[in-house]
């Protein structure tokens, strides 16, 4: 039997990140991927994000973040990833 492997990546995107559906594209993909965490954007005009999963769907959740909604221009995203042990959040949502 394969161990799960879990993790919690943060996440800063920057880029034309706001106004243009970034958030909820961002749930999407991590209900897509079974992701749990939340997204917010910041002051600065950059979305943040916290999601946890296995860390086979992260990689792929994190692949669709460094591209984003087709009105979006991601132009860096800051990543720092842990492992943990199970994931804490129920589900994704928007934080504010």
């Amino acid at each position: 039997m394969e161990k799960k492997r879990y993790a919690v990546i943060h996440l800063t995107v920057s880029g034309r990140v706001q106004g243009v559906g970034f958030r909820f594209f961002t749930v999407d993909r991590a209900n897509r991927y079974g992701i749990t965490g939340w997204v917010k954007n910041l002051y600065d005009g950059s979305v943040e994000i916290e999601a946890e999963g296995k860390t086979s769907d992260l990689h792929l959740f994190l692949e669709e973040v460094r591209v984003g909604p087709a009105s979006a221009h991601v132009s860096h995203v800051a990543e720092e990833w842990h492992e943990i042990a199970f994931p804490q959040y129920k589900n994704f949502s928007l934080s504010f």
